[in-house]
C-alpha cells in the first residue's frame, strides 16, 4: 500500500498543486482497490481533499493570504468527463469569461459533453454538462476549443481588432501556433481570425504547401 501511495504522491507532485484528480487517473498504479485507499489515507493525512464523489483536489495555499485556493473550473469539468470517459469543453459563455473576453460571469457555469447531462455539486461551486451532439465537440486541443467555443458566443461581428489583441496576448506563442494548426476544424472566418492572432509570431499555416 505505502508503494502505491508513493507512487500516488509522486504522480501529483508531477501534476502540480492546483490539480482535480479521480482515481481513474492512478488505476495504472495498481488494482481501483488499492488506488482508492492510497487516496483515503491522503485524504486523512491532508494531502488531499475530497470535493465530491470520486474526485479529489491538491490544493495549493495563496502565499500571501494563507487560505487554501479553490479548484479551477476547468480542471474540475475536465475530471468530471475522466470520471466517465466523455469529453468536456467549455460552453461559449464560460469560454469567453475565462479568456477575459467576456465580464458576464455565469451563474451556473455550462460545459458541453458528449456524454449524459447532469448538475454537480462541488462544495459551494455548481457546474452543470449538458449533452451535445459530437460535432459541436470538434478535434484540437482545449485551449484551441475554447478559443472557437469565445469567438462563437461573442460572434462575428463583434470580434474586432481589440479582441485579437487581447487574445494574442493570453495565448502563449505554443498556444498560438497550437490554434492556427487547429483553425482547420472552425469555420473560415474564425479560421481567419486564429491566423490574425497568430500573425504576429510570423509562423506558417501547416496546411499551406508555401508556408
Amino acid at each position: 500500500m505505502n508503494s502505491i501511495q508513493d507512487k500516488v504522491v509522486t504522480r501529483l507532485q508531477r501534476l502540480g498543486r492546483g490539480k482535480v484528480v479521480t482515481p481513474k487517473d492512478f488505476l495504472d498504479l495498481g488494482s481501483r482497490d488499492a488506488t482508492d485507499q492510497a487516496l483515503h489515507r491522503l485524504v486523512r493525512s491532508g494531502t488531499l481533499v475530497r470535493v465530491g464523489r470520486g474526485l479529489y483536489h491538491f490544493p495549493r495555499v495563496n502565499g500571501r493570504l494563507g487560505i487554501t485556493v479553490p479548484p479551477d473550473l476547468d480542471d474540475m469539468a475536465d475530471a468530471l468527463g475522466r470520471q466517465v470517459g466523455s469529453r468536456v469543453a467549455p460552453s461559449g459563455a464560460v469560454a469567453a469569461n475565462r479568456l477575459g473576453l467576456s465580464t458576464q460571469i455565469p451563474a451556473v457555469p455550462v460545459y458541453l459533453t458528449d456524454g449524459r447531462s447532469r448538475k454537480v455539486r462541488v462544495g459551494k461551486l455548481q457546474i452543470q454538462l449538458k449533452h451535445v451532439a459530437p460535432k459541436q465537440l470538434p478535434p484540437g486541443s482545449p485551449v484551441s476549443t475554447a478559443v472557437f467555443q469565445a469567438l462563437q458566443f461573442l460572434g462575428r461581428d463583434a470580434v474586432d481588432d481589440h479582441i485579437v489583441a487581447l487574445l494574442r496576448d493570453r495565448l502563449t506563442p505554443a498556444q498560438r501556433h497550437t490554434l492556427l494548426r487547429d483553425a482547420r476544424y472552425a469555420s473560415d472566418w474564425m479560421a481567419t481570425i486564429a491566423r490574425r492572432i497568430a500573425a504576429s509570431d510570423q509562423i506558417s499555416d501547416p496546411g499551406d504547401p508555401h508556408g
